[in-house]
């Protein structure tokens, strides 16, 4: 999503606000390849798996209080994962791309979350 990332490095940089932002790729040196504009900046390498996924967002995103473990946000994906069929037959979509599903799965997430995260 290079027109989004643009986005929000331009918030950054030209923003009122204080913005941060990150990069996740799921290989190494591509970043350099495609979008130039952002070299000395180093992206989250993930490899392309979702606990790879899991392990660079722990890594940039450290902050005080609850914090999950890899382990645990991969139990909590597989929970949601697990839903996700009924919850497209309850809302009658037929992707998860729809904003009520997109709200369920939040939810979802955040039960889950509570019963697995101390």
């Amino acid at each position: 999503m290079p027109f989004e990332l643009g986005l929000a490095v331009a918030w950054e940089r030209f923003g009122a606000e204080k913005h941060t932002w990150y990069v996740f790729e799921a290989k190494a040196h591509r970043l350099s390849k495609s979008l130039s504009d952002l070299d000395g900046t180093d992206p989250y390498i993930h490899g392309g798996y979702v606990d790879g996924v899991f392990r660079e967002i722990c890594s940039a995103f450290v902050r005080p209080g609850r914090q999950p473990s890899v382990q645990q946000m991969c139990d909590i994906y597989r929970g949601v994962a697990s839903g996700l069929p009924d919850v497209l037959r309850r809302t009658g979509a037929k992707s998860m791309y729809n904003a009520r599903v997109f709200r369920e799965i939040c939810v979802t997430a955040i039960a889950t979350a509570d019963e697995i995260v101390s």
